[in-house]
């Protein structure tokens, strides 16, 4: 059984079983606009929760992709290199960053459900 988190810093996970695949949500690439590079975590990473796991640079401005959760790097969309528009295309899909081991399944709890993340989102402007 999967399901989708959110976090404040618009990023979607989907949990499955003992992975996620992180990216960020349709708000975060409308708010970027067209997006021209992005840069994922290598394999075998071991990331901490709020550590910097990447880049997304837009024609606007560049954010940092930061780890929801923590866990190892065990697959990484090499395929935004070339094709970053990806990202705005289908951000919720063949637009994800990268997928990791869950470390500590507590961590989940810190992340939003899809009705708290809409009420953040429409809270916040």
């Amino acid at each position: 059984m999967s399901e989708l988190k959110y976090t404040e810093e618009h990023e979607w996970v989907l949990i499955e079983g003992d992975q996620a695949t992180i990216g960020i949500t349709d708000h975060a690439q409308e708010q970027l606009g067209e997006i021209v590079y992005v840069e994922v975590p290598e394999v075998g990473r071991e990331l901490s929760r709020g550590e910097e796991a990447g880049v997304v640079e837009s024609v606007k401005a560049a954010s940092e992709i930061y780890a929801p959760i923590s866990g190892a790097v065990v697959e990484s969309n090499d395929r935004l290199a070339d094709n970053p528009e990806t990202v705005n295309s289908d951000p919720m899909g063949d637009g994800w960053f990268f997928k990791c081991s869950i470390a500590d399944k507590s961590e989940l709890a810190e992340l939003m459900s899809d009705a708290d993340y809409k009420k953040f989102v429409e809270a916040s402007g």
